[in-house]
């Protein structure tokens, strides 16, 4: 366990379409392979691949540390993002429920949100979500890196299938929250050939907006990509890793702003031509509407006057 002294992450990344974010767990148990979050792992002296799977973190104070920094006078409401690093929703949340108290505050103080997921478990807090949703302070992302149900089980190996992951959407949208298909991360030569099917089952499922990001490896990622490439696709792994290079200057990655998440070169625009392309084929959108921020209260302390007197 651990007790944050905060709980809210500011960046300034122009890459990203958010600039706070909150974490309720270090490390995810559904253990994708290829997950970017991976090396922070290491800054808590723990390893990026077993441990980040295996040695999770709850922040069981969250909550009440999110209700404080929501309280401050120099507070200024933008939407707050979770799961943008590791799964707000992967099973230790059962246990813990950290991310529904979360919600819960949000919720309470008229707070927008943008959570990232792969988990089922979102669907138990629907009771939240579809009245934030009515009053446009939610949306969802559910990032479907492939339809192979073994290629994600290869890749994914404790994460939801893809089809149930699209059920996710089916649920959510049907109660009314704004559900984003994201085609993430895309393998060159082994699952962007998928792009299109993905999006179009994002689209079926009920999804109103999409996305893309090309496979990321920054640091330790690398290595533990390449060796299990080795171990279940060793035909394709030189013309992946040659791809991958071959967007990223000669390098396994680049982390430039602008760049990382997509690459630059003919492959990286290709794929984004094909993307361009089904979206509006599909009358999916890239950009979602603006969330309410107007809707806004600070939480109320403990010990102010009842607001009805």
């Amino acid at each position: 366990l651990e007790r944050p002294r905060s709980i809210i992450s500011y960046n300034r990344s122009p890459d990203l379409p958010f600039d706070r974010a909150i974490n309720p767990y270090r490390g995810c148990e559904h253990g994708c392979v290829y997950c970017f979050a991976r090396p922070s792992h290491a800054y808590l002296g723990l390893s990026p691949g077993l441990d980040f799977e295996t040695r999770l973190v709850a922040r069981p104070d969250a909550p009440e540390v999110l209700r404080a920094e929501l309280g401050r006078k120099s507070y200024k409401v933008a939407p707050m993002a979770i799961g943008t690093n590791t799964d707000p929703y992967q099973p230790i949340e059962k246990e813990h429920g950290i991310m529904r108290r979360c919600l819960e505050v949000l919720a309470d103080c008229g707070h927008p949100v943008a959570i990232v997921t792969k988990g089922a478990l979102i669907e138990r807090d629907l009771d939240i979500l579809a009245p934030m949703a009515q009053r446009g302070l939610v949306r969802v992302g559910i990032s479907v890196t492939t339809l192979d149900a073994r290629l994600s089980r290869l890749m994914e190996p404790r994460a939801p299938s893809p089809k149930r992951r699209l059920e996710m959407i089916r649920r959510l949208s049907g109660a009314g929250v704004p559900v984003r298909i994201m085609a993430s991360p895309m393998v060159p030569a082994l699952s962007d050939p998928e792009l299109e099917a993905i999006l179009a089952a994002g689209k079926a499922a009920g999804a109103r907006t999409a996305s893309w990001i090309m496979l990321r490896l920054p640091r330790e990622v690398s290595p533990l990509w390449q060796e299990w490439l080795a171990a279940h696709y060793p035909d394709r792994a030189g013309r992946i890793m040659a791809r991958l290079r071959e967007m990223h200057g000669g390098k396994e990655y680049d982390a430039r702003w602008g760049h990382r998440m997509r690459g630059e070169g003919p492959y990286a625009e290709m794929v984004a031509h094909r993307f361009a392309v089904a979206i509006k084929r599909l009358g999916l959108k890239e950009k979602a509407p603006p969330m309410r921020t107007d809707l806004f209260q600070p939480p109320r302390k403990d010990s102010d006057q009842l607001s009805l007197f």
